[in-house]
Parts: structure tokens; sequence; C-alpha cells
């Protein structure tokens, strides 16, 4: 009794399994890795400017005071750059990097830029000589900048920069789960393609042809495939690394545009890639396709040799 019916079975079915296996591994990785990439190009990166903003407005609004007067406290760069702030602010709230902590921070800091901003008018009001006016605005710097403490507007942005700072590089990094799930994904490749070419070897010698069309079909298109998403992810991770280290530098006055254009230049293509992962879906039916054409009819055919 012949085992070549049972050997192609079992063949079939390990090329099967695996290519499901695997495509369906890979297909989480990569989806992985770019939801990471297209969260720190949409979200977190714009969260972390958005601080950095904030925190230039205030200190161009801190130097307005002695430098444009205390009469145009209030209504002219003073003012000007007190709205930057809390436009800079609502941008980080929208974004909501760090979630409901992130939040109240921003609530707080919000409230309390309104309090710098009253003592500074508080002063204003008052004439050049009165001892009431230079307490105000000690208050309004207390409340601006109290070094030594994590109580002022100061203070709250920078924790709150720190926090989002952190999910970047959470985003950017791979963490074990990551590296054991690519490791996975890499075990199980070498192993289908491994399969593959035994599958290719057995047909040949089993049936004295020369090359099995879809067995090799699947060889290419799965080796050419795993080539391409490894130069694509080693490409992406490279890119969010570069941005959060772009990050990492507190940023100033054009220095904001600047990071911010790196980064978007960086990450420009991360939305793409998300988009186009499903294309692992695609082809892994495709392997399994090609798989089961290039033994089943081996197998049908055999079968009707024993009959006859």
């Amino acid at each position: 009794m012949s085992t070549t019916p049972r050997d192609l079975t079992r063949r079939l079915r390990w090329l099967l399994l695996l290519g499901t296996a695997t495509t369906l591994v890979l297909f989480g990785a990569f989806r992985a890795v770019h939801h990471d990439a297209v969260g720190l190009a949409t979200a977190s990166a714009p969260g972390v400017l958005a601080v950095d903003t904030a925190e230039h407005a205030l200190g161009q609004a801190r130097a307005s005071v002695p430098e444009d007067g205390l009469q145009e406290a209030g209504t002219g760069g003073f003012h000007t750059q007190i709205s930057v702030a809390h436009q800079a602010l609502a941008l980080a709230a929208s974004e909501n990097v760090t979630g409901l902590p992130g939040r109240r921070t921003l609530q707080t800091a919000t409230g309390l830029i309104s309090v710098y901003s009253g003592w500074i008018e508080q002063a204003n009001r008052e004439p050049d000589d009165s001892a009431l006016r230079g307490a105000y605005l000690l208050y309004a710097d207390r409340v601006l900048d109290a070094p030594g403490t994590d109580e002022d507007i100061m203070g709250h942005l920078g924790d709150l920069r720190d926090e989002q700072l952190a999910v970047a590089e959470r985003q950017a990094g791979f963490g074990w789960p990551m590296t054991l799930t690519w490791a996975a994904a890499a075990a199980l490749t070498a192993a289908l393609l491994g399969g593959l070419l035994e599958a290719q070897r057995f047909t040949r010698r089993r049936f004295r042809r020369p090359v099995n069309p879809p067995l090799l079909a699947a060889t290419v298109l799965w080796t050419a495939g795993a080539a391409a998403l490894a130069t694509v992810v080693l490409g992406t991770h490279g890119d969010t690394t570069a941005s959060v280290g772009e990050l990492r530098d507190r940023h100033t006055g054009a220095g904001i545009g600047h990071a911010a254009t790196t980064v978007e230049g960086h990450l420009a293509d991360a939305g793409l890639w998300a988009s186009l992962s499903d294309g692992i879906l695609v082809a892994g039916v495709a392997l399994v396709a090609l798989s089961a054409a290039g033994l089943l009819p081996r197998l049908t055919e055999y079968r009707h040799r024993e009959r006859r």
C-alpha cells in the first residue's frame, strides 16, 4: 500500500496550518507597529509640541510685562501670548495622549493661567508707586513658575510633557510582547518557507516533474513578502525612534515648527502602511490557495492511479 496519499495529505495540512498561523501573526505584529506609529504621528507628537508651544508662549507673556509696561498687560503682547497658550493647551487636550490624568492636569494648568493673568491685570490697575503692585507681580510669578514646587503652571506643564513623552517612547519602542510576537513571526515564516521547499522536493522526486508551479509561486510570494515587510517595519521603527529623539528636547520659538516639520517628515507614510496591512491577509489567502493548488491535484491524480 503506497504512502504517497498520506504523505501528500500531511504536507498539505501542514502548509495550510503554517500559512494561516504565519499570516495572522504577521498581520497582528505589522498592524501593531503601524498603529503605534500613527498614534505617534497624529496624537503624541502634536501633544508634546503643543505643550512646548504653551510653555514658550507663557515665557513670552512673562517677558512682555516689564518690556511693554503694565499698562499694556492684558491688551497687547501679553494678552496675545496668553491666548496662544490657551489655544496650545486646547490642542493638547484634544489629542488626549495620557487620558483622564492628562486632561485633569490640563484643566488645572488652564485655570492657573487665568489666575496668573488676573494677578497681572490686578497689578496693572495699581499706581506705579503702589506697594500692592509689586505684591501682585510676585503672586503672579509664583503662580507661573515657583522653583522647587510642582504646583505652578510650568511644573504642571512639565509633568504633562514628561507623561506624553513616555507614551511616545512606548509607541516607538519594541517592548518584550512586540519582540516575542516578531520572533514568533520570524520562526513561523522560516518554517513555512522550509515546508514549501520540502514539499517542492517531495513532488519533484515522487512525480518526476522538475517544478511544481503553484508551490514555486507560493515560495516566491512569501519570500518577497517577508523581505518587504521586514524592510517596511525596520524603516518605520527607525522613523519613530528618530521622531522621539526630536521630541526629547524642549523646543522654543521657531524650533517648535521645525520639530513639527521634522517629525511629520519621518512619519509621513505611517498612515499609508497601516492602511495597507490588509494586504498581508490577501497574501495569506493567496499562499493557502497556491499550496492547495500545488498538492491537491497531485493527491487526486495519485488516487486515480491507485483505482486503476
